[in-house]
């Protein structure tokens, strides 16, 4: 509990911050029921407070029932639980940071909605005429793709095509070794449900992928952030986060990143495998925008030989997302465990999904599609940041492939109050904090570019930005 300190936050007192950040710790499962909390003298010196003010709101929890005394023991955690609430696990963030509100907002809303802050491409995009030659061919064969249960590996033909796919990046995986999902989130879900206990401590990048904060709030782990460059972790800080905290697993994008859109280079993925296998962490490797490279960047398992590390993948960007079929390419014996695992969770996975991905990854026209939609993604990819940076919107780096532009507002603007600001006017921008576990990236916003081509996303933008920088106190005064 070495990361809680009372917050200055008008209103609230020192004794109703101490009370505060224990019930944050219990609903996010950091304090499970019958868990001992610190002696009053450690807290008051972790909270910088004195131990009156720890003694005062320890004898408040208690009458409130939220924990209880031992005499001579301390004070422990009552039970049972409330209802997970996502939401409010952790740190409490601003309503237009969370990430479950951004996906939540960019998934319910309608057309008229402009989506620069969603993460995949619009429907035209998409090979629509691919997908109905795959929906009629399965019209038109045997039954039992429309009606049966599929195998609990999933799909033999489509995992010897995600097999031969793989060898390309050179992971060598065989058919056996790869297992299909719904989806590369479900994925991600079912390998924390096998290697993970609550209170476990997992590693993500800071800034990454936002509904990996939310999915691993939901497994009830610790979650440590490492500061991301343009060539991949800081390796330096990523060594001392293994020994400081001992993670057992680092959940990464080691192609195209999420959100920055950066690479790994081959320097820092030799030193990040060494670390981890000084350290028996486990990798996940998020592969998800993989057919949007041109020079396919390294990969971690190609150079572990999936021994720790985790393979996943899916075509929800490049396909449909509608379509729900994912993978986990794992040594043997993990895979085994997994296929229980899945069987006593969803049965089985869909046989539907998975012989339309088949058909369409099998149809010539796919790669035709791909090669398109790189050449698409790159001139508005040039496009966009031009629009951008002649607004005072500066992109991170130039990213070598995919949809995902990183970018820094001036000085002083913060990406939380822009996007409250567009809202309104029919804009979903993603605000960088959403990304950032340590909330260091309040200047940052992450656009797609493909969703992102409407000249009006830059008039409201440009128009926010005036705003707030006109509503901005000046010398310490207040804005009239």
């Amino acid at each position: 509990m070495d990361d809680l300190s009372v917050k200055n936050i008008a209103g609230v007192t020192r004794i109703e911050g101490v009370m505060a950040a224990i019930s944050d710790r219990i609903a996010g499962r950091n304090l499970t029921p019958g868990a001992r909390l610190p002696s009053v003298r450690s807290f008051a010196k972790t909270m910088q407070v004195s131990v009156s003010t720890v003694v005062e709101a320890y004898e408040r929890l208690a009458a409130e029932g939220v924990i209880r005394s031992r005499p001579g023991s301390g004070f422990y955690v009552c039970g049972p639980l409330p209802p997970l609430s996502l939401s409010e696990s952790g740190a409490r963030s601003d309503l237009n940071v969370d990430p479950l509100w951004i996906s939540r907002q960019s998934l319910e809303v309608g057309d008229d909605m402009l989506k620069p802050g969603c993460g995949w491409l619009p429907p035209s995009w998409l090979p629509q005429a691919a997908l109905r030659r795959a929906m009629r061919t399965l019209a038109r064969g045997d039954v039992g793709a429309l009606a049966n249960y599929g195998t609990p590996l999933g799909l033999p033909p489509l995992r010897q095509l995600l097999a031969r796919r793989l060898g390309e990046h050179g992971i060598a995986a065989r058919p056996d070794q790869i297992m299909l999902t719904e989806s590369g989130t479900q994925a991600i879900d079912l390998l924390c449900r096998f290697l993970l206990e609550p209170g476990d401590t997992v590693l993500v990048d800071d800034p990454c992928y936002f509904n990996f904060h939310a999915l691993l709030r939901a497994h009830r782990v610790n979650i440590v952030s490492v500061p991301f460059t343009p060539t991949g972790p800081d390796v330096e800080l990523f060594g001392q986060a293994l020994e400081r905290h001992r993670p057992r697993l680092y959940v990464t994008n080691s192609a195209i990143h999420n959100p920055t859109g950066a690479a790994l280079s081959p320097v820092t993925a030799h030193r990040l495998l060494k670390l981890a296998e000084a350290s028996e962490l486990i990798i996940i490797e998020d592969d998800i925008f993989a057919d949007f490279e041109d020079v396919p960047a390294p990969r971690l398992a190609a150079y572990d030989g999936l021994d720790r590390v985790i393979h996943i993948g899916s075509f929800s960007k490049t396909l449909s997302a509608s379509i729900r079929c994912g993978f986990i390419a794992a040594r043997p014996d993990w895979i085994d465990g997994l296929v229980d695992l899945k069987v006593a969770s969803s049965f089985s996975c869909g046989q539907l999904s998975a012989e339309l991905v088949y058909l369409a990854l099998k149809d010539g026209s796919y790669r035709k599609h791909i090669e398109a939609l790189r050449m698409r993604l790159a001139k508005t990819m040039n496009e966009v940041a031009a629009r951008l940076e002649a607004i005072g919107i500066v992109p991170w780096l130039k990213p070598q492939a995919g949809m995902f532009l990183w970018c820094r507002l001036p000085e002083g603007l913060d990406a939380a109050d822009v996007a409250r600001v567009c809202l309104p006017e029919g804009i979903i921008v993603a605000p960088g904090n959403a990304f950032s576990v340590s909330d260091m990236a309040g200047r940052f916003i992450r656009f797609n570019v493909a969703q992102s081509t409407d000249p009006r996303i830059f008039d409201v933008l440009e128009a926010a930005m005036h705003k707030l920088m006109a509503d901005r106190p000046v010398d310490g005064g207040t804005a009239s």
